[in-house]
């Protein structure tokens, strides 16, 4: 897809995340990095494409140009100071805290508009297959753009 196409749909995905920003609910997650332990926890995030599109511009504007496995097993994008190297960039469910430790996902009705939003990306973008584990996602969208 053209730069030119993509913008605005990556453009409307951080407006999402914008917005997820002003429905905040309590959560007990201060920088933990326990949910980035994705083969320990054995949870990850599913992401849809416009997402692991805009979580491959962080990965590019981090200086990579593909993924490298993490020691612990761990987000391959978590940095050696333990901090999330795409942060601005990370996936809607890095956002609503999709593991446990974090006080666990957001309620679906909480979020199903934004959902539904971030679908309708993926739909202009060609893309119907639904969501997909972020590492994968993320290394396909690291391939094509």
């Amino acid at each position: 897809m053209p730069p030119a196409t993509l913008k605005p749909l990556l453009q409307e995905l951080r407006a999402i995340y914008a917005e997820i920003e002003q429905r905040p609910l309590p959560r007990q997650c201060e920088m933990r990095t326990t949910c980035c332990h994705f083969r320990v926890t054995g949870k990850t995030p599913l992401v849809t494409k416009v997402e692991a599109l805009l979580a491959a511009q962080g990965v590019r504007a981090s200086g990579k140009k593909k993924l490298t496995p993490h020691p612990e097993d761990a987000c391959p994008l978590l940095g050696k100071n333990g901090r999330c190297t795409i942060y601005a960039h990370r996936p809607f469910g890095c956002r609503t805290h999709f593991c446990a430790a974090a006080g666990g996902p957001y309620p679906r009705q909480h979020v199903a508009d934004l959902i539904r939003r971030m679908e309708a990306l993926d739909e202009k973008l060609g893309h119907r297959d639904g969501s997909r584990p972020f590492e994968a996602a993320l290394e396909d969208a690291l391939e094509e753009w």
